[in-house]
């Protein structure tokens, strides 16, 4: 009778421990399992002249400067544009309060805009491909901080029809960017975007345009662990039910941009060569009449530097 207890106990045993080995063995399984986003599919928020899907981690803050020289036309009497009037600039800050949601402010020079923005990653893609592509969604509201005697007598009108008098209050001067984004990181040389954007100004000039419909393409090739080529191209639409011109009149000009990045893991620098003279992406996609050419390159370059509190 004993030692038949005895056998009860250790098959109890053996059977527990099975079962217990069993659970930590599935619990094992199920944290292999899970599919963790791809590492660094862009080295910053920023990719030339566009946002990437990239946002940084929690509690993280960005300061970026976006610098824009005139455009290279001069050739050496200007040293191509780098002591050329004309040169645009942008001082920003950007915050991550929670994962994949960033919000950030900005100033630029050109029409002195002041800039909020927000950017969420919806899905990030994955190290298995669970999860393909990234998306995120971008948005801009930009205030055109000139003074009135900027916008000229009778020039700028809310709607087509007869010469209104110099009248601008604060809904007039502002503007809307909002854009979704899909990128890929391809093996750990190539990551790609591409993405469609919406821009509408309140008020503008009287043969322009409300709204415009853009795409977008940007992407980097890894050429080392810390250099990648760089390069982005925005397509403003000819779309005519959105338009209110009669001709295509000053049509809005795609911007090609090709670089070159330099990045650390806190740090992400380019220098390139781009055909806007704009940096608020709503004034690119409303206002860029520099046709695609070498007498309209202009050199720029952009700094992102990252704290985490």
């Amino acid at each position: 009778m004993v030692k038949s207890d005895k056998m009860k106990k250790a098959i109890l045993y053996l059977i527990l421990a099975g079962l217990f080995n069993l659970g930590a063995f599935a619990q094992d399984e199920e944290v292999q399992e899970k599919d963790r986003p791809v590492r660094a599919p862009f080295a910053s928020g920023l990719l030339l002249d566009n946002q990437t899907t990239y946002i940084p981690s929690v509690k993280t803050l960005e300061y970026v400067i976006q610098h824009k020289f005139g455009n290279m036309q001069n050739g050496r009497s200007d040293l191509w544009g780098i002591y050329a009037p004309g040169a645009n600039i942008r001082l920003g800050v950007n915050y991550v309060p929670f994962k994949n949601f960033q919000i950030g402010v900005g100033g630029t020079k050109k029409n002195m805009y002041t800039d909020f923005n927000a950017k969420w990653t919806i899905v990030e893609q994955t190290r298995r491909n669970t999860i393909p592509v990234a998306v995120a969604l971008y948005g801009v509201m930009a205030i055109d901080g000139r003074n009135e005697s900027a916008f000229g007598t009778g020039q700028v009108v809310g709607t087509k029809g007869p010469t209104l008098p110099r009248s601008v209050n604060f809904q007039d001067r502002l503007s809307y960017f909002s854009q979704l984004i899909i990128s890929r990181k391809f093996g750990e040389m190539v990551s790609l975007q591409a993405g469609a954007s919406f821009s509408h100004y309140n008020m503008v000039v009287w043969d322009g345009d409300h709204d415009k419909i853009g795409l977008h393409f940007n992407g980097r090739v890894n050429v080392s662990p810390q250099s990648s080529i760089i390069f982005n191209y925005d397509v403003p639409l000819k779309i005519k039910d959105i338009s209110e011109q009669r001709e295509w009149i000053n049509h809005p000009e795609p911007n090609l941009s090709l670089g070159w990045e330099i990045a650390t893991s806190t740090h992400a620098f380019h220098i390139y060569a781009g055909t806007a003279d704009g940096i608020v992406p709503q004034d690119m996609m409303m206002h860029n009449l520099n046709k695609p050419g070498w007498d309209s390159f202009a050199l720029g370059f952009t700094i992102t530097r990252l704290w985490n509190f």
